[in-house]
């Protein structure tokens, strides 16, 4: 395999690089700023930019890894390995025959062209493989890549290792509200509810959640609708919500795994048609998704209860449709 050169730009943004690369940003009160969507990751005093590409196929080697019970430092080798092999990019092309995220090559038994261009499939066999390393947990990260990827260049790994340690300790959920998207949404049609009582882009977005993680315990909805139990106008009444289960909300185990859903979820937000995500009183919208997680509080105003805080479930809505 030969790795290819990609750097995410980490830390500041000077204002008028932001202004040339056309991101989207909110402007005060007067409305959105139209340009091309991106994500960030800030841990501490760094931030890794990344483009709606790089963010979801981050998040999807994150959602393999938490699947199979892989710690943060089995993410950050695998990120930091598709940083140099393809900058986080799903290639259809490569030195000689490899292709995507990790340039893995079909004539060295990776699997078919069409495998290892899925990322699902090209994630697990990165894990496969990086779990066969002795010690990797506490081994250098350039090592660690190297015996799973024989790279022609293995010393280019350690570059991309801490913009890798940034966005994976976000998407494992060890920081929480760490990893947002900015959002611009197109038109969508309006969806009636199916027999689950889910619109259609609902019910997708709880079916592939439960492909990346794992079958989750979920609710908000049921056959033929919900009618109570939630704010007026809430997106559960017209079956657009649903709720992510994490209990007990105490549990620091499910607090962290929550967070990666929700990191998942803003991820996949463009993809997906995702409009809300709530969790642990914080909430990212699409519509204000230039301003990235925000304080929450219900409309209620209730403080104390777990539920309406969202302590205990990532509530997830899509978009309304006209």
């Amino acid at each position: 395999m030969m790795g290819r050169a990609g750097r995410v730009v980490a830390a500041t943004l000077a204002a008028a690089t932001v202004a040339a690369a056309g991101v989207f940003w909110w402007s005060g009160g007067a409305g959105p700023v139209l340009g091309r969507e991106t994500c960030a990751a800030s841990v501490g005093d760094r931030t890794v930019r990344l483009s709606p590409e790089q963010a979801e196929n981050a998040a999807t080697i994150a959602a393999v890894a938490e699947r199979r019970g892989l710690p943060a430092r089995a993410v950050t080798i695998a990120l930091a390995t598709a940083y140099q092999e393809s900058d986080l990019r799903n290639l259809d092309h490569g030195d000689r025959d490899s292709l995507g995220l990790f340039q893995q090559r079909p004539s060295q038994g990776w699997g078919t062209p069409e495998q290892v261009q899925d990322p699902v499939h090209a994630s697990e066999r990165f894990f496969d493989a990086l779990e066969r390393v002795p010690g990797y947990t506490d081994g250098v990260v350039t090592d660690v890549a190297q015996a799973v990827q024989r790279s022609a260049f293995p010393e280019a790994y350690a570059d991309h290792e801490e913009d890798a340690r940034v966005v994976a300790t976000a998407l494992t959920g060890h920081s929480p509200a760490a990893l947002t998207c900015t959002v611009r949404h197109g038109s969508y049609e309006r969806e009636a509810e199916g027999g689950e009582g889910l619109t259609e882009r609902a019910r997708r977005v709880r079916d592939v959640v439960d492909t990346a993680f794992g079958e989750q315990d979920t609710g908000g909805y049921a056959p033929g609708g919900v009618g109570s139990g939630h704010v007026a106008g809430s997106a559960h009444y017209d079956g657009r919500a649903v709720d992510v289960l994490f209990r007990p909300y105490d549990d620091p185990g499910q607090t962290r795994a929550g967070w990666a859903v929700a990191h998942w979820l803003v991820a996949n937000a463009d993809r997906l048609g995702v409009a809300t995500v709530i969790y642990a009183d914080r909430i990212w919208s699409a519509r204000r998704s230039a301003e990235g997680w925000r304080d929450y509080r219900h409309p209620s105003g209730d403080t104390r209860d777990p539920v309406l805080r969202h302590l205990d479930h990532v509530h997830v809505d899509v978009v309304r449709g006209t």
